[in-house]
């Protein structure tokens, strides 16, 4: 199967980024880090959650971020929602994309949803028929696709039965994540090759972590299996919270330069997301996760 020419970038790096960090990030930092991500050429940027404060805190400022950004501009700002109390405040906020996010582990999901999957998909579906009947687009997320911390290995039988029954609520887009980033390339390819059963590739998206150092590895194992969306995290922000030793998501930075490399189109400048990575990392007060960054920046040192 020949390599996508084309391959779309969902920038997580808001969110997923920074939905664990200890101290709070200003509103304005995080709104400015938005607009350096949207003028680096990023056309979907997923920008916060509509969760309680009391469970994420660095999520608070959910409505203010929406107030902060062009809504009905060229880029898509989805965000994230538990529930139907969560979907109203993102309708409210005028929020037009909406992510759901269920597990194909039935410990993770009680330990992050406090319920099973079976429930937490009875739950999503009244969320996206909900926010399907307002003209809103939904988009699902299969956390623990490769490994869960509490259970091991996951069956790719378990994944793919979990996205399709996403695919069934209505989501235009399923994106696979390997949430504690133990995936390896022959795993991946697997694991992609049994849900593409289920679900067509072209609705497909891959959401590596990493953890084990696999995720541009993986990323070029799923590229030859022909899915063309992928998510990252500029700076190589995030990682989960359950996992022993996570660096975090893949530096979007990092999946960047692979992809200028294989001749692949996404849009976006490398200069710019760098300089949008070296901002928000300056603001957090360490350096960026991302070796792409690092690297550039130790070779502009040396020739000054």
């Amino acid at each position: 199967m020949p390599r996508p020419e084309r391959v779309k970038l969902v920038e997580v790096g808001p969110r997923d980024g920074l939905q664990n960090e200890s101290e709070f990030v200003p509103t304005a930092v995080k709104l400015e880090l938005i607009r350096r991500l949207a003028a680096a050429g990023l056309q979907t940027i997923e920008v916060t959650s509509f969760v309680s404060p009391k469970w994420v805190p660095q999520m608070a400022d959910a409505v203010e971020i929406l107030a902060g950004l062009d809504l009905n501009g060229a880029v898509s700002y989805p965000v994230l929602v538990p529930n139907l109390k969560g979907l109203e405040g993102a309708l409210a906020a005028g929020a037009r994309e909406v992510a759901l996010f269920a597990a194909a582990s039935e410990t993770f999901s009680q330990k992050n949803l406090n319920c099973s999957i079976a429930t937490s998909l009875d739950r999503f579906g009244e969320v996206a028929s909900a926010a399907l009947a307002k003209g809103v687009r939904v988009r699902g997320y299969v956390s623990c696709a490769l490994g869960c911390p509490f259970e091991g290995p996951i069956a790719p039988e378990i994944v793919a039965k979990v996205a399709e029954q996403l695919l069934q609520l209505g989501a235009y887009e399923i994106s696979l994540g390997d949430t504690i980033g133990v995936g390896t390339p022959a795993a991946t390819q697997s694991l992609i090759d049994r849900v593409a059963e289920k679900v067509p590739r072209e609705r497909l998206a891959g959401h590596f972590h990493d953890t084990y150092g696999q995720a541009l590895a993986n990323i070029l194992a799923v590229l030859e299996r022909g899915i063309a969306t992928f998510d990252s995290s500029v700076a190589g922000l995030g990682g989960c919270p359950y996992a022993p030793g996570a660096t975090g998501n893949v530096a979007s930075e990092d999946l960047l330069y692979m992809l200028d490399g294989l001749g692949i189109q996404t849009g976006v400048s490398l200069p710019e997301l760098v300089a949008a990575g070296e901002f928000i990392s300056q603001a957090l007060g360490r350096p960026s996760n991302s070796r792409v960054a690092t690297a550039l920046g130790c070779r502009q040192k040396t020739t000054e």
